[in-house]
């Protein structure tokens, strides 16, 4: 069974995010989304707020806070994969060093999913600066 985790803070989690869980679900016999919680960090909406908009979106997947990290958060779940989504050149360029990372301390593989047409320029910092304007 090939199992993998999408990570992310997911602050907040939108149709760019739920196209990549979509698509991993595609190629993966089972997902698990962990949202990524730091204490250094604010956030706009609470963490239970961000898990109960994943489940409202798929339902029969498992969605969990962590804040440890995500090679130890794979390994509790007992995936070999991490999906991550590119929007352009600098994702790419972080991804990729996160991967290295990843694979090199954890032992876990990366899985790169370009973002599909129209949802490139879609992020949760613009979301955010549109609901704070609001």
């Amino acid at each position: 069974m090939r199992k993998v985790i999408y990570v992310g803070s997911f602050d907040p989690f939108h149709e760019g995010h739920a196209s990549i869980v979509r698509r991993a679900l595609a190629l993966f016999d089972e997902v698990v989304v962990g949202i990524g919680v730091n204490p250094d960090k604010q956030y706009m909406f609470s963490v239970e707020e961000r898990i109960e908009r994943v489940k409202a979106a798929f339902p029969d997947i498992t969605v969990e806070a962590y804040s440890d990290l995500t090679i130890d958060f794979a390994k509790r779940h007992g995936a070999e994969y991490i999906v991550k989504g590119v929007r352009n050149a600098t994702d790419f360029v972080y991804e990729q060093q996160q991967a290295e990372w990843n694979k090199l301390h954890g032992g876990i593989e990366t899985v790169l999913l370009f973002a599909e047409p129209g949802l490139k320029e879609l992020s949760s910092t613009i979301i955010r600066k549109e609901l704070s304007s609001l």
